[in-house]
């Protein structure tokens, strides 16, 4: 659980930072719809004060019986040091001569937004000291040029929805926001794919292309963008038929730490050509560059789809059954789990007109030819029955396919929108062997019942990925404390069974710990190796996927 910051550093620097104008759009009211955000403790002026004298203290302690290795290491190199308080002034005061003084903001409102989360299961005090609204690689380059000149920690801030505190600034810094580099730069139909820059939303992108007869297949939260789907290599619904972010990403433009710009490949789908750039930076949350562009593979889309629900009587027979369906090489589309209790959330909710049976439910996507369809569904039909499942029930038509479907990929907001005052909702996830997992719902469903809390499993069971959602009273300290040994005994478990701490999620400040457990202290010394040789002075995202030297 992570510390608030001494509150003796309250008082402070004179308001000599001119007010930069606010976003025209919200992008919590966006993704959360018109939930309010709390008042922030941390003023734009407390928060420049509280980095200045703080600037290179490390936000959580390594691991100490690792630490002689990691000393090893690092013995050339200095722990960070961030900009102080005039280093700071002298940065903003650049930035706006050379960009406008819209673009940057250091309004007390825009600062709250870019550094906590309503959605996040973790979050922290610290905020960032501005944020940057670049137009263009160009200016996101000066940005960057500039906060390397004065040691600036720069953040990436796109579609705001990530869970694992991704975008936080634990050491201030400078939020740059992608808001709007939001155009699509270049279709190329022909060649199945297009250009775009990182503040699409995949949604919106999709809608834009159709006429084309094409698609692009990744599909996580509904407000997620490109860059932040980049960013933490998220996958969605459509992961077990078309693979996650990594698969379809075919080069990146990318702003290193210093303002230098790179092409990570040229247009083909194929490439031999030297290291893989480019997977490099996906997943990378940002901590080794800003991506600006991407050039993404789009398919074709499927000649007819057809969306249908099926209960169980256990969550295990769900499993199982997903399970066999993988094992017997039948392509559907999609196959998501949900409980009970995520049931009763989509009643509750009222996002379809039907009223579900609240027991563990399979959604099946089945997509492809008609034929291909018909004789899909034939055979998970077979595979349900002999795991016990009800009747199939089918969608009707397109709109209640689209409906139907929405009601699962908005599960968690739902959620959140149930919500009493004063509570908040832990969401992660973990990945197994497909063959682990009708054992770790099993034990992972009981343990979470067992808290007497409103929690529910949903997940992309044809990949093995499955999430947590517990609702908790977040001034009750047993409760927290509940809920968090919950969650890591659930990561544990999917590490013992040879599996992920996250399969889509990322790693953010959250799961640091567990990703050291997951690899080794010698991997993580390798990335962090590479992340000193493209940013020497920590200054990309820096605290997220593994801690500072120290």
């Amino acid at each position: 659980m992570f510390r608030r910051p001494a509150a003796r550093l309250r008082e402070l620097a004179s308001p000599f930072l001119k007010r930069g104008a606010r976003t025209q759009t919200s992008r919590a009211e966006e993704a959360f719809r018109h939930k309010t955000l709390p008042q922030p403790f941390w003023s734009s002026t407390r928060v420049l004060a509280f980095t200045a004298l703080t600037g290179s203290a490390a936000f959580v302690a390594g691991v100490n019986d690792q630490s002689h290795r990691f000393q090893l290491l690092w013995h050339r190199s200095n722990k960070p040091r961030y900009a102080g308080k005039t280093e700071l002034e002298n940065a903003i005061s650049e930035l706006r001569f050379a960009l406008g003084d819209d673009a940057i903001s250091t309004d007390d409102e825009d600062l709250q937004l870019h550094g906590y989360s309503e959605w996040s299961s973790i979050n922290i005090d610290q905020l960032p000291v501005a944020v940057a609204y670049p137009k263009s690689t160009q200016e996101v380059s000066q940005i960057a040029k500039v906060c390397y000149k004065y040691k600036v920690p720069m953040i990436p801030y796109s579609g705001g929805s990530s869970l694992e505190a991704n975008f936080s600034a634990p050491y201030g810094g400078m939020s740059i926001d992608f808001t709007h580099m939001d155009k699509i730069v270049a279709l190329h139909a022909d060649d199945m794919d297009v250009v775009v820059q990182p503040s699409v939303p995949w949604m919106s992108l999709n809608e834009q292309i159709k006429e084309s007869g094409l698609f692009f297949p990744v599909d996580p939260g509904p407000s997620a963008r490109i860059g932040g789907m980049v960013g933490t290599s998220c996958s969605g619904t459509n992961a077990v038929r078309y693979g996650t972010m990594k698969d379809w990403v075919i080069n990146l433009t990318v702003v290193l730490a210093d303002g230098t710009v790179i092409k990570t490949r040229r247009r083909p789908r194929k490439s031999s050509a030297g290291y893989n750039l480019t997977n490099l930076f996906i997943g990378s949350e940002g901590t080794l560059g800003l991506v600006t562009e991407i050039t993404l593979k789009l398919t074709v889309i499927p000649q007819d789809t057809s969306v249908a629900v099926v209960t169980f009587p256990t969550i295990r027979d769900a499993a199982a059954a997903a399970s066999k369906v993988m094992r017997a090489g039948i392509p559907v589309a999609a196959m998501e789990i949900m409980d009970e209790v995520q049931m009763a959330v989509i009643n509750k909710a009222g996002s379809t007109a039907k009223k579900w049976k609240e027991v563990p439910t399979m959604f099946f996507k089945f997509s492809g030819t008609r034929a291909g369809v018909q004789e899909n569904v034939k055979l998970v039909k077979a595979i349900a029955r002999s795991h016990k499942s009800g009747d199939f029930e089918f969608a009707v038509d397109a709109e209640e396919q689209k409906t139907l479907w929405s009601a699962r990929k908005e599960s968690l907001w739902s959620m959140l929108a149930l919500r009493e005052e004063g509570h908040e909702v832990w969401s992660t996830d973990v990945a197994v062997p497909l063959s682990r997992l009708p054992d770790i719902i099993e034990i992972s469903k009981k343990e979470m019942d067992d808290l007497g809390l409103f929690a529910s499993i949903l997940g992309h069971i044809g990949d093995g990925n499955f999430h947590e959602s517990i609702m908790y009273n977040s001034k009750d300290p047993k409760e927290r404390a509940a809920v968090e040994k919950c969650i890591k005994d659930m990561v544990d478990r999917a590490l013992e069974m040879e599996g992920t701490c996250t399969g889509e999620h990322g790693i953010g400040l959250g799961k640091k710990d567990s990703l050291l457990k997951e690899l080794g202290i010698d991997t993580i010394n390798v990335m962090r190796n590479i992340k000193g040789a493209l940013d020497p002075h920590w200054l990309m995202n820096p605290g997220k996927i593994m801690d500072m030297p120290s």
